[in-house]
């Protein structure tokens, strides 16, 4: 699929072009490629991340992260797998975004919430949280700009808050890149 010409874009109705732009964010978590998000997806994100900051499973950090990966994914699968085969199809994710999110992009902060904590420890600087990015498959630019537009604390960490709401923001409501 082409994608469209701004101008195309704007003509859409406003159903329509929002559902277009939560379709776009559907591979970030599909990890495996195989066009469903499923709990694999989820651990495939958690042990990726781990390996990329040299983490074991075992300690603190990692499993917070393992348990935030899956908290995150149980948010999801009670959002949006409607069928209950324990998969979310594209089709599934957008329809839960679109009935159930697209006024509240909160709720879905507060799935992402336990993740994104144990990100934050596990990475706490832009430098880092760009890192993490990359190793989530974020192509380079986007993760860099991501990073970057992040706001910090005096100690150079990453607003948790900040970040939790710019994420939920970006996947629930904002254009693509």
């Amino acid at each position: 699929m082409e994608p469209m010409e701004p101008e195309q874009e704007s003509e859409q109705p406003p159903e329509q072009l929002y559902r277009r732009r939560i379709a776009s964010r559907f591979a970030a978590f599909d990890q495996d490629g195989d066009g469903t998000i499923s709990r694999e997806d989820f651990t495939t994100a958690a042990k990726r991340l781990l390996t990329e900051f040299d983490t074991s499973f075992r300690c603190d950090k990692g499993q917070a992260l393992v348990t935030g990966a899956e908290a995150f994914w149980q948010g999801m699968a009670g959002i949006a797998d409607i069928d209950g085969d324990q998969r979310v199809s594209q089709q599934e994710f957008v329809g839960g975004a679109v009935k159930r999110l697209h006024d509240h992009p909160d709720r879905f902060a507060e799935i992402a919430r336990p993740f994104l904590h144990a990100l934050l420890v596990l990475a706490p600087t832009r430098p880092e949280v760009e890192r993490a990015l990359r190793a989530l498959g974020i192509a380079p630019e986007a993760a860099a700009l991501s990073a970057a537009s992040l706001p910090t604390d005096d100690a150079g960490a990453v607003e948790e808050e900040a970040a939790v709401t710019a994420f939920a923001r970006y996947f629930m409501t904002e254009e693509p890149s």
